[in-house]
């Protein structure tokens, strides 16, 4: 039986058939080239400066809550801060994001979004004197925490389009990196809240403030920030520069600032549970709808570039379906698996280049990236010399 190419059989796995006598291990990948990293990592600069600011956020942490009741919190903050990474991760598998930026996401929500927040909040308390009254404290929950933190943690989303836009591609990415800088933050919002709660009410009160922050809304921040990330993928996906971005960035910070308004408000005015029940639980559904869109979007986008390469003759139709449907991605790791030496890896990285190929095409395709060419060839040289590790002559 004859085949269009030879990744084009086995993609239902099952096993490749075994020759009489031994066939010899499939080649090593050679050498290949590496995409250059300018322009898809975080900036090493910035991370210097989280490092000086994160020793001032820790200073007053154990200051404010004492060394016992700041650990205490950090570890059980760390639940609800592991559920929404691996919900994170589960976003982001179909064209995974680079760690450095990822871990500088998590880090700038973490760190600088939290010390931009407390730094407005003590700034407007010597000018103004403490929130004492009941409607300066709605003031402070409702507008000013909304206003100051989306502002914060919108402004590390902006900081990965301005720095890293090669690895900044379309809604999908920027729900992804606006989700890492927001769960970042309510980890650090979190250590404070669960250490206060210990301190002022004991294990109780600390129940229940886990209760409420982290299993009725993991999610809150995450929910409101990916708004402020969808508006500046929706910028990249336009291939629109630094500058012209920055309009939608501020639309995307006003709804992530009304929804937190309308968060809080519900605490601060109204029956929170009864409320939650229903527009909050209703809110975060339809978010969950809007993500599957967002995804199956990015998949047919993935099959539509590959299609032209296909067009072009560096692609059967076979493989396109292999590659833009997660079926097809399966099925194909699991027949690499049959082959002698197991050639997982190799798959794995065919498939990651040739989905990498397709967000360069986009780029080519809307003209914003003068290097996408020489990462269209860096791309394809890696995609036939997987096929030839694959498939040895």
């Amino acid at each position: 039986m004859s085949y269009p190419s030879p990744l084009a059989r086995g993609y239902d796995g099952a096993p490749t058939p075994t020759a009489p006598a031994p066939a010899p291990a499939p080649a090593a990948l050679p050498t290949l080239p590496t995409l250059p990293s300018k322009g898809r990592r975080a900036l090493p600069w910035l991370f210097g400066v989280l490092v000086v600011v994160l020793l001032g956020v820790a200073a007053y942490f154990l200051e404010a809550l004492g060394p016992a009741a700041s650990i205490i919190g950090l570890i059980i903050a760390l639940l609800p801060l592991t559920a929404v990474l691996l919900a994170v991760r589960l976003i982001d598998r179909w064209e995974p994001e680079p760690r450095s930026l990822v871990i500088f996401a998590v880090a700038w929500g973490a760190i600088a979004a939290v010390a931009i927040a407390l730094g407005v909040d003590l700034l407007l308390t010597l000018l103004f004197g403490s929130a004492d009254t009941p409607a300066r404290e709605a003031v402070q929950a409702v507008v000013q925490a909304p206003i100051v933190e989306e502002f914060a943690k919108g402004l590390g989303v902006f900081l990965v389009f301005a720095t890293a836009r090669r690895a900044f591609d379309g809604p999908v990415d920027g729900v992804v990196y606006g989700a890492l800088v927001a769960a970042g933050f309510a980890f650090t919002e979190n250590i404070q809240y669960f250490a206060v709660s210990m301190i002022e009410g004991g294990a109780g009160q600390l129940t229940m403030t886990f209760f409420l922050r982290g299993i009725l809304s993991p999610f809150a921040h995450v929910m409101f920030t990916s708004v402020t990330g969808f508006a500046l993928g929706l910028a990249a996906r336009r291939g629109h520069s630094t500058g012209a971005a920055i309009g939608p960035w501020f639309v995307g910070m006003a709804g992530a600032a009304m929804l937190h308004g309308l968060w809080n408000g519900s605490a601060q005015f109204f029956d929170f549970f009864a409320l939650y029940a229903t527009l909050q639980v209703p809110l975060f559904v339809l978010f969950i709808v809007g993500i599957v869109l967002l995804l199956r979007e990015e998949r047919r986008l993935t099959a539509e570039r590959l299609g032209e390469y296909a067009a072009a003759g560096w692609f059967t139709p076979q493989e396109v379906t292999m590659l833009a449907t997660r079926r097809g991605r399966r099925s194909a790791l699991e027949w690499s698996r049959t082959l002698r030496g197991d050639r997982t890896g190799v798959m794995k990285g065919f498939i990651r280049d040739a989905t990498t190929l397709a967000t360069v095409r986009q780029r080519i395709v809307s003209g914003r990236d003068k290097n996408a060419a020489s990462d269209e060839s860096t791309l394809l040289a890696r995609t036939i010399a997987a096929r030839r590790a694959l498939f040895p002559p």
